[in-house]
């Protein structure tokens, strides 16, 4: 098994296609990826199948007025005040796009932290028709898009989630939606990745069919303030026969990432392909689901992410482990009152 063990305890039941294993020879030619649990966006939203979530990417300028950061996170992750005043701060408008076969992919927007990242991305039809065909929409088949790369692929693992949304059912596009949580720092990076085959799934099939096939060739360059701040470092605790010293603490509007070192190696054992043994999935719940990270509000409401993606990388008898997520909604700084991990409280400050 690798150094680095991305974990998600989804991962457990998947079973793969064909296109879906060669999707996935694909991604791990670039890097490890899981998914995060299915979000809820404002819109109409499907959930990219596991094993072909495509990561970060993005192409060529594409011409016009761009959109405003705000206009494209608010609808999104919330449009309040203090909301948009943070995606004002730390939104970057891309504009970056490709065409294939008729159908445009474009980076609208991304923000982001050092360590978390999101971006929005709209499929369009060329020639202005129904993006759907009469009578499909969203809530009637799931989507799946292949693709590897972005930043998933520049250094280190990476976990996320990935959504489409659809405002409008009748007109000619749909927006994709990527939220990530690296391993490693992402700002000031350049991005190359690739889109293929936009295709769906629909109940009682036995395979995706081609909706749109095609591939997008996508690049831009990584450029968004860091809003987010260290809370502290060197704190221990223990659970599961495991002593954890904290490594690292930051959280942000926009997400929140944190770093331990446990004082053993976990312990794995093989499985069936596409499945999770119980040893291993045992294992990566006392190094990561098990460690408690709560979220307080400053109007007392507490947030529990322990749930979170992560990773495990062992290393000469102990393991080095990483946990963060994107949160389903911008929450400014102003409206935190603590985070905890594993029973370490810090303060978050407000200066």
């Amino acid at each position: 098994m690798s150094d680095l063990f991305d974990y998600k305890k989804e991962m457990s039941e998947l079973r793969f296609t064909e296109i879906q294993k060669k999707a996935l020879a694909e991604a791990a030619a670039s890097a490890a990826r899981t998914p995060a649990k299915r979000r809820r966006p404002v819109f109409r939203t499907a959930l990219i199948a596991a094993a072909m979530a495509a990561v970060l990417v993005v192409g060529s300028s594409a011409a016009g007025i761009l959109p405003s950061p705000t206009e494209i996170f608010a609808p999104l992750f919330g449009g309040a005040a203090a909301q948009t005043e943070v995606i004002d701060k730390i939104g970057h408008p891309i504009g970056a796009s490709d065409t294939v076969n008729g159908i445009t992919i474009t980076a609208d927007a991304i923000m982001g932290t050092e360590y978390n990242a999101v971006i929005v991305y709209t499929l369009s039809r060329d020639d202005g028709a129904r993006f759907f065909p009469e009578g499909e929409n969203l809530d009637s088949q799931m989507l799946v898009m292949g693709g590897f790369g972005g930043l998933g692929g520049i250094k280190g693992g990476s976990h996320g989630s990935s959504w489409f949304v659809d405002e409008d059912p009748e007109d000619d596009r749909i927006q994709y939606v990527e939220a990530v949580n690296m391993d490693y720092p992402v700002t000031k990076a350049t991005v190359n990745a690739t889109f293929y085959d936009l295709c769906y799934w629909k109940d009682g099939q036995a395979e995706p069919q081609a909706l749109y096939t095609g591939r997008w060739y996508l690049r831009y360059e990584v450029d968004y303030e860091d809003c987010s701040i260290r809370l502290g470092g060197g704190e221990t605790f223990s659970q599961d026969g495991l002593n954890f010293t904290i490594d690292e603490v930051s959280v942000s509007p926009i997400g929140f990432r944190v770093a331990y070192t446990a004082d053993q190696e976990p312990v794995w054992s093989g499985a069936p392909s596409g499945r999770q043994a119980p040893q291993a999935s045992r294992e990566s719940q006392r190094y990561l689901e098990n460690v408690e990270i709560l979220l307080t509000k400053t109007d007392g409401t507490v947030l529990d992410l322990s749930n979170s993606g992560g990773s495990i990388s062992p290393k000469d008898g102990a393991s080095v482990c990483t946990k963060g997520e994107v949160l389903t909604e911008i929450l400014p700084l102003e409206e935190m009152a603590s985070l905890s991990v594993g029973g370490v409280t810090y303060e978050i400050p407000h200066s």
